[in-house]
């Protein structure tokens, strides 16, 4: 069963559930979501209320692709000292769960990645997004912006990994005419 959203020209909502095909359009999105969570017999959380001016939230994971468990001894020190506004959650693996400061979403990532890696070591990769291809939004600082900071890290560890550098990957971004 999935649960399937979708914006409209005309600014509504339309949600659909594909296995019972209940859909309902809306302009109201939470009513659109709480109807088909109701609809699929899902517990239906209202998201939380907005992050204060000048802050945003968002998720950071270490997304390993072997022993990431959230016990494991290298996240211990960010486990104990968490950067400001984060919290550490066990997501099958190290998260953290963050509200910080930033001109925009990208910058409070910026800002947030290189001080735990500074102070810890450790390169968070990912944003848990778990399917970046769904594109939901133009706020620079909403669910689109997400999709774009996770894709950013998680290039760069993967790049990493394969031996490409920081040159290779800003030259990459060149030629897609990033400005």
């Amino acid at each position: 069963m999935s649960l399937k959203f979708q914006r409209n020209d005309d600014g509504t909502l339309t949600g659909h559930n594909t296995e019972t095909g209940f859909t309902v359009t809306s302009a109201d999105e939470e009513e659109v979501r709480r109807l088909l969570h109701e609809d699929a017999g899902w517990e239906y959380t209202p998201p939380p209320s907005p992050a204060a001016p000048g802050f945003h939230r968002f998720a950071l994971v270490h997304d390993e692709f072997g022993d990431g468990a959230f016990g494991h001894e290298r996240y211990e020190g960010l486990r104990l000292r968490p950067p400001s506004g984060c919290e550490p959650v066990d997501w099958g693996g190290f998260a953290l769960k963050c509200e910080r400061p930033g001109r925009t979403l990208l910058e409070a990532v910026s800002d947030t990645v290189t001080e735990i890696r500074r102070a810890h070591g450790l390169v968070m990769n990912s944003l848990g997004v778990e399917d970046p291809g769904e594109w939901l939004g133009d706020d620079k600082d909403g669910y689109g912006a997400q999709i774009v900071a996770h894709l950013m890290l998680m290039a760069a560890h993967r790049a990493a990994l394969l031996g490409y550098g920081r040159k290779d990957l800003v030259r990459l971004l060149d030629a897609a005419g990033a400005v």
